[in-house]
């Protein structure tokens, strides 16, 4: 998340989109994982994630994705058979992450609709990015919704270790609140300190990391983002408890050694991410027994209101700073950059022969 202090130039989202499409398209994904691109990079814009924008997508997609042999443009889902009529399980084929969450999203939400809770596992499917994104649309949309996933490298330490051998590993829980408190809480979380896009990102714009967060290469502390050599989990044992979590899940739907990978070693093994995505209709979990026959948004909101009474009325609530943040693009009317983020476009431009933003083009957002 920025800061508001920071200053940003206003680039209309079809500039943008049309330059990620663009880049996508030159690397040979269809026209469906071209939009899903586009469309997942705006909605992370909006809501002011900078550690997993546009940049972060290509970014991995160059190291580890179509560039590397660890995604496969225009790849076919594979739907296995199952017994359990409310749960499905994919093969994905090493395709694109952020299409692969859309369509599995979607789909959890029509099992919801149909017997009240949906999940679906993914297997063999490239990094989906901000997970809190497609949770975040689910809950717009009146669900519960539920994701997490294991990362495309292991670079994070166990606690008491000084080898990274996990993921960043975020959870990504969404709520529908929007009747409530006019947004969706959202609770989303790499289980390192920081992301390493986070990290990327501070180094993009010269700044410090915070204490306690990564080692360099001796396995000691650093504040600097150009000697981070592998992250920490938050909170010790529980964080990395949590990241465990997600390689356990993997685990069971049929990942292979986390520090394989994404290495892509001719050994027979795998070497992609696992996903699992899951969604709960809210009329499935009501007792409908809410006192003084309040409704269950209306319970909702007394729940929240409770939590943040006494001296607690200046705490934030998970999603309310995304929520904030995209108000403020709205009222901007195009997506918020920076002039260092702007030069990092015109590189990706550069490559593919397109237009070259011009700084000079654009607004800065009035203050």
């Amino acid at each position: 998340m920025n800061s508001q202090a920071d200053q940003f130039y206003i680039v209309p989202e079809t500039i943008h989109n049309e330059l990620v499409r663009k880049a996508y398209e030159s690397r040979g994904f269809n026209q469906e994982e071209c939009e899903a691109a586009a469309k997942f990079s705006a909605y992370a814009t909006t809501h002011g994630i900078r550690t997993h924008n546009a940049l972060k997508a290509l970014h991995l997609d160059d190291l580890f994705g179509s560039k590397a042999g660890g995604c496969v443009p225009a790849a076919k889902i594979i739907k296995k058979e199952s017994r359990f009529a409310a749960s499905e399980v994919w093969d994905c084929q090493f395709k694109l992450g952020q299409a692969t969450a859309y369509e599995a999203m979607e789909r959890c939400i029509e099992l919801a609709e149909k017997y009240g809770i949906g999940q679906v596992s993914v297997d063999h499917a490239f990094h989906y990015l901000w997970g809190g994104g497609y949770v975040m649309d689910a809950a717009k949309k009146g669900y519960f919704a539920y994701t997490n996933c294991t990362a495309a490298i292991t670079e994070v330490v166990p606690f008491m270790g000084s080898d990274p051998t996990l993921g960043t590993n975020p959870h990504s829980w969404g709520f529908p609140t929007m009747d409530s408190i006019g947004y969706p809480i959202v609770i989303d979380w790499a289980t390192s300190v920081i992301a390493m896009g986070r990290v990327q990102q501070l180094k993009r714009e010269g700044k410090s990391l915070p204490a306690g967060a990564a080692v360099d290469q001796n396995g000691e502390e650093t504040l600097d983002p150009n000697q981070v050599a592998a992250l920490k989990p938050f909170g010790a044992h529980k964080g990395y408890g949590l990241s465990l979590i997600n390689e356990l899940v993997a685990a069971f739907i049929g990942a292979s050694k986390p520090t394989l990978r994404s290495r892509h070693l001719e050994d027979g093994d795998k070497h992609t991410p696992n996903f699992y995505f899951q969604v709960i209709h809210p009329e499935a979990l009501s007792s409908k027994d809410f006192a003084f026959g309040r409704s269950q948004s209306e319970n909702v909101k007394v729940v929240l209101d409770d939590i943040l009474s006494g001296g607690n009325d200046s705490c934030l609530v998970p999603g309310q700073m995304e929520a904030d943040f995209a108000n403020r693009t709205a009222a901007a009317g195009g997506l918020l950059f920076s002039e260092n983020e702007i030069l990092e476009f015109n590189h990706i431009a550069e490559q593919i022969n397109a237009d070259l933003w011009v700084i000079s083009d654009f607004s800065k957002e009035l203050k």
